[in-house]
């Protein structure tokens, strides 16, 4: 009997769900991928990973600026750019960013940056099963980050607006982890887990090698 992961056509895919909610593309792709590398699965992974070029490596210029839409739970464009990390080569990676989001200040001769590139949401009622999206949205926003961080060469003159906006972010989200509501009580808890453990950056190894 195959394993569900052998069923997966994916090539049959025309275009990618780039949304904030949760048939996300580049997000089922990056979990996707995660999972096929930690098994040993190279055929999986290789799929995975050329779906995701077929999808966005030619993509330029996200609009950033048009997000979050009221009820996301992750970003469509920081999304984009965490799975694209996981299957281009470092240098690859960051002449890839430059064109698909250059809204990423750079520090310039250890200068100041604009910080205020990628404000943190702040949900107007957490107790409406909507809104309590934006609590999500802060986690997972850290946690791209973070791992576009990590993608990047330690002199990128964009790792420190980066940061700033990682640490912005995981604060805001990890104080929203609270419990007081079950709108975002019973799945707040598995974001701040996958953030907090940076399970999407260090993968274990499954397979006993």
């Amino acid at each position: 009997m195959r394993s569900a992961t052998d069923q997966i056509t994916g090539p049959n895919k025309l275009a990618a769900g780039e949304i904030g909610e949760h048939d996300q593309t580049a997000f089922g792709l990056s979990l996707m991928l995660d999972y096929a590398r930690s098994v040993g699965n190279e055929a999986f992974a290789k799929l995975v990973a050329d779906s995701a070029r077929k999808f966005f490596l030619a993509d330029k210029n996200c609009p950033l600026a048009y997000e979050p839409s009221g009820e996301d739970f992750l970003s469509p464009s920081l999304g984009e750019a965490d799975v694209m990390r996981r299957v281009l080569p470092q240098a690859e990676f960051a002449e890839w960013l430059k064109g698909f989001m250059p809204q990423i200040p750079a520090a310039k001769d250890g200068g100041s940056y604009n910080t205020d590139w990628l404000p943190v949401t702040v949900s107007p009622d957490r107790s409406d099963p909507k809104l309590a999206h934006l609590d999500g949205l802060n986690l997972s926003r850290a946690w791209m980050l973070e791992g576009i961080i990590s993608a990047l060469p330690t002199d990128d003159s964009r790792r420190a607006a980066l940061q700033a906006a990682a640490e912005a972010h995981r604060r805001a989200g990890l104080a929203a982890v609270t419990g007081e509501h079950y709108e975002g009580g019973h799945w707040l808890g598995s974001f701040a887990v996958y953030l907090t453990t940076k399970r999407g950056i260090s993968q274990p190894d499954w397979t006993g090698r």
